[in-house]
């Protein structure tokens, strides 16, 4: 599992918690969209951007890094390159950012001596999980799940369980809740990789949760949301295309390849082949 894109998942999810992360409290930031973005000439592709709409030129686009493990090569000569090649591709009329979210301190490579002028400047902030305030009950709900990616094992159970706690009272919206709860699911799994889906659950307290009649609502809801974006994307990308990306999804998510196959319309087989491909 790619750790970055739990980052990315959460931001989309609420992209508030970024601003927040930051320390960003200007109203206007409501108006971002976090995106990615492909820069054309090396088909690099910039994960993470929050991009200002275009009247409040005086905002700046972020570029965005989430690491949660050390890269054998320094990672920054990547991403430096990768929004340079984005400003000389796009020219923007905003001025940028760029923000590295590390799950713990160790995880920073430090900045090679050809950055060494990012080293306290502004344009570049660095921000370490593992070292923020531990007091979850005092934060945001998209916060909250971003510290609990820089949590102990040890101390993840009882933080998680918490978190589901208070998210079944904060969210009222049945569909944003079961986002919300699978995204901790995920984090769960990430943090314990030799845990099934159905042990991590269990370590939550999910069990009795998912069968009430309002979670299998949202559920059968979620599947309904799945199948149409399956024909959009479809058809603008291909069905296979689609495939390969949505059955790792739904495989994390604790489906069967029996219910993945029964839920898009294609063979056990094919799915089978598309797991086999990962």
């Amino acid at each position: 599992m790619k750790t970055d894109s739990i980052f990315y998942k959460i931001f989309q999810l609420f992209p508030s918690a970024f601003f927040e992360l930051i320390g960003e409290d200007d109203p206007r930031t409501v108006t971002y969209v976090f995106t990615s973005q492909e820069v054309k000439q090396t088909a690099f592709r910039l994960d993470g951007i929050f991009m200002p709409p275009l009247r409040l030129r005086q905002f700046p686009i972020y570029f965005v890094e989430a690491q949660a493990y050390k890269e054998k090569r320094n990672f920054y000569y990547r991403f430096f390159s990768q929004i340079h090649l984005y400003l000389n591709d796009y020219e923007p009329a905003n001025a940028w950012q760029a923000v590295v979210i590390f799950t713990e301190r160790r995880f920073d490579q430090a900045l090679p001596h050809h950055y060494s002028e990012y080293e306290n400047n502004p344009r570049l902030q660095r921000i370490y999980l593992d070292e923020l305030p531990t007091d979850v009950s005092e934060s945001s709900l998209g916060i909250a799940l971003l510290k609990l990616l820089g949590t102990k094992p040890r101390e993840a159970p009882m933080k998680g369980r918490s978190l589901i706690d208070r998210t079944r009272q904060e969210l009222t919206d049945l569909t944003i809740q079961r986002n919300f709860i699978e995204l901790v699911e995920t984090v769960f799994v990430y943090k314990f990789p030799k845990l099934s889906f159905s042990e991590v659950g269990e370590m939550l307290g999910l069990g009795d949760l998912k069968q009430t009649r309002a979670y299998q609502e949202a559920m059968r809801e979620g599947r309904e949301e799945g199948r149409e974006e399956g024909r959009e994307e479809g058809r603008e990308e291909g069905r296979k295309e689609y495939l390969t990306r949505m059955v790792p999804k739904l495989l994390q998510k604790g489906w069967t390849v029996e219910e993945i196959a029964e839920d898009t319309g294609v063979s056990v087989e094919t799915v089978q082949q598309l797991i086999t491909q990962e």
